[in-house]
């Protein structure tokens, strides 16, 4: 939404906030996960740092920040798609109807047998290359439905698999087709089929909108967020249930489907904070977090000065502090989160008053 507002606004569908969703017994709880990739002559690279984030049943979190800050890294930790020069610490721990299961500590076996696709969902940055281009749509998904539900050939298989692209809003008339044969938006269609076919009660969308005009954006998440609304919230505390990660730099998006945002910047999550409080009143309160907004034709259009620092050689102490106007010689030191931000100098943006008084 604009500063101002807007009558195109005014009749967007609004998130269906869940004021009952719970974090008593999260779905997913992540705390202190480190992602290095070891380099050629003993360097290292930190792309994710002590990521830590709750994600409570019938909740969507989105994961937000400029490309390269280390929002893909985290979500192929999560399913054990790291390659082999990463080494991933800390703990992900998984609650659903299944059991608690630590993604991190789990062998290729398991994660391949029983959390991805039948426990977590994926779509994927890149929908076409997901696709097989030999096999047509409807092969891959009744070969992904029988294989993850156990549906028998014939024609309850064919049901389901038009049952699920019709959750995904794709068009039966093209499950016939070929990849090369779709749209971008057809695409993506189909490969948010894919990740719906096992109802994993954790659905894990990267940049599911990338490439896509705003009406298929708009259409896109209005899908996810029917999908996350379409099993009823559960009695508080039985960690079933649906939830949403959405990773995106699409912050038009994120305000339409998110409850929570996480901010991450220099592969750390830098502010956590309820969505309507982020996007409305009274704002983010990291300054990186308030120059992504400000960054926005509809608001300031002011874009952040400098570059992001290199995964390689960060900064001991804060990795905004070279592109930050409040950044002073406390910044030296890496701050703490405290109160869902990481940051020094956390606050609504300064008013002349403010500058006034601190100069």
């Amino acid at each position: 939404m604009t500063a101002h507002g807007t009558a195109a606004d005014a009749a967007r569908p609004t998130p269906a906030r869940n004021p009952d969703r719970t974090t008593d017994r999260p779905l997913l709880t992540v705390r202190d996960l480190t992602v290095r990739f070891r380099m050629p002559g003993g360097r290292s690279v930190a792309a994710v740092t002590d990521a830590a984030f709750d994600l409570a049943p019938g909740e969507c979190l989105v994961l937000v920040g400029e490309s390269g800050c280390g929002k893909s890294v985290l979500a192929s930790a999560l399913l054990g798609l790291l390659p082999g020069n990463a080494e991933a610490t800390g703990t992900a721990q998984l609650t659903d109807a299944h059991g608690t299961t630590d993604l991190l500590a789990a062998s290729e076996a398991e994660l391949a047998r029983s959390v991805r696709g039948r426990r977590i969902g994926l779509i994927p940055q890149s929908p076409v290359a997901h696709l097989t281009p030999v096999r047509t749509v409807r092969a891959q998904l009744e070969e992904t439905v029988r294989e993850l539900t156990d549906t028998p050939r014939g024609p309850a298989l064919r049901s389901a698999a038009e049952r699920i692209a019709d959750r995904a809003a794709f068009p039966t008339g093209h499950l016939d087709r070929h990849p090369h044969q779709l749209s971008g938006g057809l695409a993506q269609r189909a490969a948010t089929a894919l990740a719906l076919a096992g109802d994993a009660p954790l659905l894990l969308a990267d940049e599911p909108t990338t490439g896509l005009d705003r009406d298929l954006v708009d259409r896109t998440v209005d899908e996810l967020r029917r999908h996350l609304a379409a099993t009823p919230t559960p009695p508080t505390g039985n960690g079933t249930g649906r939830a949403l990660l959405m990773i995106t730099h699409d912050l038009t998006a994120a305000e339409r489907i998110a409850d929570r945002v996480a901010v991450m910047y220099a592969g750390r999550i830098v502010e956590l904070a309820d969505a309507p409080r982020f996007f409305g009143a009274p704002g983010p309160r990291h300054p990186y977090a308030r120059g992504l907004l400000d960054a926005l034709p509809e608001r300031a259009f002011t874009p952040i000065p400098g570059m992001p620092p290199e995964l390689g050689d960060l900064p001991d102490g804060c990795a905004f502090a070279a592109r930050c106007d409040r950044a002073t010689a406390r910044c030296a030191t890496l701050p703490a989160p405290r109160d869902g931000v990481a940051c020094h100098h956390p606050g609504p943006p300064e008013t002349e008053t403010d500058r006034a008084r601190t100069a």
